[in-house]
């Protein structure tokens, strides 16, 4: 049986762990090749390795988002190795949290870069090759997905420029969703709850502990479970569009 993604190129940023490597693991499986964007060229080689070892094709494209020079070189080596681009997940992403009068200033920054900087810098590029996909794939669409968080949707103490983020990148999906009906570039949004993923690691040990007392008992959701997301969105026949999907841990209640 034919895979649905087969013939189609995908490039998921943040893709060295995480939801981002269950994310291409998924679409490879789907009959995708992917290219894997990310800083950490050990890690990607991994995924690539994991990948094609049962069966799929990967590419390693090392680059930062924040850095635009280099997310628009990587797309153009993502089009040049794949001859097209018909997915891109936008993934990469970065977690602060605390308090606004205590919070360095300088973190709140590195959240804007990644989090809103990166995705329009990738999705720029992206754009001309998505919308060239979608005139000639067998499929008739391409599609944009950005991993955003239930944080978009729902804003909470010590976690406001987070949050903010979030939504920005919502409300930038929505608006390039309406410009691109006529296209045939779909545009969506997952925004995961409580996700076990190392992406709070990298937390300050206050903030993790707060982090972790409150999802203490919590059957956390797994990467695999957002990669299930973002592949039931980008396999629908092109009469579908799945615009927003929050996938929250069944416990959690915001």
């Amino acid at each position: 049986m034919t895979r649905p993604l087969f013939g189609t190129a995908a490039l998921v940023t943040g893709a060295s762990s995480g939801i981002g490597a269950a994310t291409a693991t998924a679409l490879a499986a789907q009959g995708a090749s992917v290219a894997l964007l990310a800083r950490r060229a050990d890690r990607l080689e991994e995924v690539k390795n994991e990948i094609e070892t049962t069966g799929g094709t990967a590419l390693v494209t090392v680059a930062d988002v924040t850095d635009a020079d280099a997310v628009d070189a990587a797309v153009t080596a993502t089009v040049r190795a794949f001859g097209r681009l018909d997915i891109l997940v936008n993934n990469a992403g970065l977690m602060r949290m605390g308090g606004a009068t205590e919070a360095a200033l300088a973190d709140w920054d590195d959240l804007v870069s990644v989090n809103i900087q990166g995705v329009l810098y990738i999705t720029r590029a992206a754009l001309p090759h998505l919308v060239a996909a979608a005139t000639d794939s067998a499929r008739g669409v391409a599609d944009i997905v950005t991993i955003s968080s239930t944080a978009g949707w729902v804003a909470r103490p010590n976690t406001a420029v987070y949050s903010l983020t979030k939504f920005g990148v919502n409300a930038f999906s929505e608006g390039i969703r309406q410009e691109l009906i006529g296209q045939r570039v779909r545009v969506g949004v997952v925004g995961p709850g409580t996700v076990d993923t190392e992406i709070g690691d990298h937390l300050p040990a206050a903030e993790r502990d707060a982090m972790n007392q409150r999802t203490a008992g919590m059957a956390k959701l797994r990467a695999d479970d957002i990669a299930d997301a973002v592949r039931y969105m980008v396999t629908r026949d092109r009469r579908v569009a799945v615009n927003q999907m929050l996938v929250r841990a069944a416990e959690q209640t915001w």
